[in-house]
């Protein structure tokens, strides 16, 4: 039986030596171990340029021994590896089967003062000892693209927006295809109000994430906002009806930004005049009861109530009035226009 393979991901070796070893025991693995029912032949993925392994991405139907086999290779090459990340996917009619992120973990000193960077950054508090640990990591390889990344939201964390902005431009020019790079730069960009650059950026961290990943979701919401404020409503319709139709488990990030997505959108159709349409999405988020948002009910309810009103629906005179009871100063004024 076929399946659907996502792989996608950058492995840096950083010596000759590390380089030539990796290359090696592929090779010897892919003979010996499985035969070569591997997905990869060794000069399509490793480049000496950089001394690299690279997939940019890969789409594919494949077998399960296959895609089992290469999945196991390439976790047991990446440790000969100094920096870098992999994503790797195993899919059966949209459903992941199996899912592996692949990154060096061994003793190298670069290896072990990034991941002790990456996991500080998960602590509040904690900010200036992670700087120092990823200082430390991009001293001894400074082609770490991931450490930069890292870096960059630490310093964005710490509201160096100039030293974050240089962190993840360094990163890109290291690493072109990082999508969380991509987003913590339009982060910055958008901090600095420089609102279509911020949307281009967003558009490459869509680009170069796959829906599979919560980077994906985040950064087609914030694009859809975006849109929005700047009053491009066919645009944020696009993006913020793919948010607003997606389910979330309640682990990933976005499940509590749904309540916001619906909102947002039915503005979005609102302001299209697909007013039913709008009342549904406004209906959906008044159904959530928690969210990462800071909207007021009030503001909820009004929207309903005008999307009803424009609809010629009964009841929008009632949501306009809890709306004013819940303290909606504009839902004051409507009521006031109404009588």
């Amino acid at each position: 039986m076929l399946f659907k393979i996502i792989i996608q991901g950058k492995i840096e070796f950083g010596t000759q030596k590390a380089y030539d070893m990796a290359i090696k025991m592929y090779k010897s693995r892919t003979e010996n171990y499985y035969k070569s029912d591997v997905l990869f032949e060794t000069e399509e993925i490793f480049f000496p340029e950089d001394l690299s392994l690279s997939i940019p991405r890969l789409v594919k139907q494949a077998y399960d021994k296959s895609f089992k086999n290469t999945s196991a290779l390439l976790e047991y090459i990446v440790q000969f590896g100094v920096s870098g990340e992999m994503d790797i996917w195993q899919l059966e009619e949209g459903k992941v089967l199996h899912f592996k992120h692949l990154e060096p973990s061994s003793d190298k000193v670069a290896v072990q003062q990034y991941l002790k960077g990456k996991n500080l950054l998960k602590e509040s508090g904690k900010e200036e000892e992670a700087i120092t640990a990823l200082d430390k990591a991009i001293a001894k390889y400074d082609r770490h693209a991931q450490a930069y990344e890292r870096r960059g939201k630490v310093n964005f964390i710490l509201k160096k927006y100039h030293d974050a902005l240089r962190d993840y431009e360094k990163c890109l020019k290291l690493d072109p295809n990082n999508p969380y790079a991509y987003y913590g730069k339009s982060m910055v960009l958008l901090h600095n109000k420089k609102l279509e650059e911020t949307i281009e950026s967003l558009q490459l961290a869509i680009k170069k994430s796959v829906a599979l990943q919560p980077i994906h979701w985040n950064a087609r919401r914030n694009k859809g906002k975006i849109h929005l404020e700047l009053e491009q409503y066919p645009e944020a319709e696009f993006e913020l009806k793919l948010f607003a139709k997606r389910k979330f488990p309640e682990e990933n990030r976005n499940f509590l930004w749904k309540r916001e997505g619906h909102f947002m959108y039915g503005k979005v159709l609102l302001a299209l005049e697909k007013f039913s349409e709008a009342i549904e999405q406004f209906e959906l988020a008044l159904d959530i009861d928690k969210g990462h948002d800071s909207i007021p009910k009030a503001e909820m309810l009004r929207y309903r109530g005008l999307a009803k009103q424009k609809a010629g629906q009964n009841g929008f005179i009632k949501d306009i009035k809890d709306a004013a009871e819940l303290g909606d100063p504009k839902a004051v004024e409507l009521l006031k226009e109404i009588a």
